[in-house]
């Protein structure tokens, strides 16, 4: 409760604080917030993915969930789909933000940490033309489905990787030439999220975009957050309360933005 009641206070103070496309006097970031933040399009991708969604959020099938990440209770969980589906999978509205950046800045090699059932997985591979998502789950019954989901919808570019993400990233890292995106949604904590960033690091070049999501999940996710913004590479960041994005441009003076979502 207390915890419930922080949250709500701290998007409070966000909300009167943060900044609309008004307030940002950044050519680059005004783009941003123009012409992703704040575009709202009806494509048929996103009635077709939350189709998925809901049938997802019918069935009861028990799937069995590992003892993984910071969210884990420690013992190998049954779980029914419906409520793996409502409590891993982001919502519809940060679902199209993930597919408008993608659409936008058209990444080639994109790698995200933490596929669930594939909710945000198919909204990045939507939004991905002529490049690869490569989608990394620790849960292998999840990655399953997830898989699944995205032969459903035809997306032939998304590839899943099953297992630890200690295991799987250095092999998936040092298979692509570059970086152009990461979505992390992985293990929400300090030292993992920390560790995610610094593995993926060497790949980033000026126009990558890492996204971090539940920045404000605990404190050491807020921590984390902070250390990646300010990390001497990173020279433009947004906070969306729930989300920060960190870019890499060199041409770029550092600067921080808080933008209103």
């Amino acid at each position: 409760m207390l915890k419930k009641l922080q949250l709500a206070f701290d998007y409070l103070v966000y909300f009167l604080t943060s900044d609309t496309e008004h307030n940002v006097h950044s050519p680059f970031v005004f783009d941003f917030v123009t012409h992703v933040l704040k575009s709202r399009k009806n494509k048929p991708s996103y009635h077709a993915i939350e189709l998925v969604r809901s049938n997802m959020l019918r069935s009861n099938a028990l799937i069995e969930v590992l003892p993984l990440g910071a969210k884990s209770s420690g013992k190998v969980q049954h779980i029914p789909l419906k409520t793996l589906t409502d409590k891993t999978s982001k919502s519809a509205k940060y679902g199209e933000l993930l597919e408008r950046i993608c659409d936008y800045y058209q990444p080639q090699y994109a790698l995200e940490i933490g596929s669930s059932v594939g909710i945000s997985s198919l909204y990045q591979a939507a939004g991905i033309h002529n490049g690869y998502l490569i989608s990394l789950e620790g849960n292998p019954k999840s990655a399953e489905i997830a898989r699944h989901n995205a032969e459903k919808l035809g997306f032939e570019h998304v590839q899943f990787g099953e297992g630890l993400f200690e295991d799987t990233m250095p092999k998936v890292i040092a298979q692509v030439p570059h970086l152009d995106y990461v979505f992390f949604d992985g293990n929400h904590t300090l030292e993992a999220t920390l560790n995610y960033f610094e593995l993926c690091l060497p790949k980033a070049h000026s126009n990558s975009i890492f996204i971090f999501d539940d920045i404000r999940w605990s404190e050491g996710m807020h921590l984390a957050w902070q250390k990646i913004k300010n990390h001497p590479q990173v020279t433009v960041s947004i906070d969306l309360f729930f989300m920060g994005i960190v870019f890499f441009r060199t041409e770029q003076a550092k600067e921080h933005f808080t933008l209103r979502f």
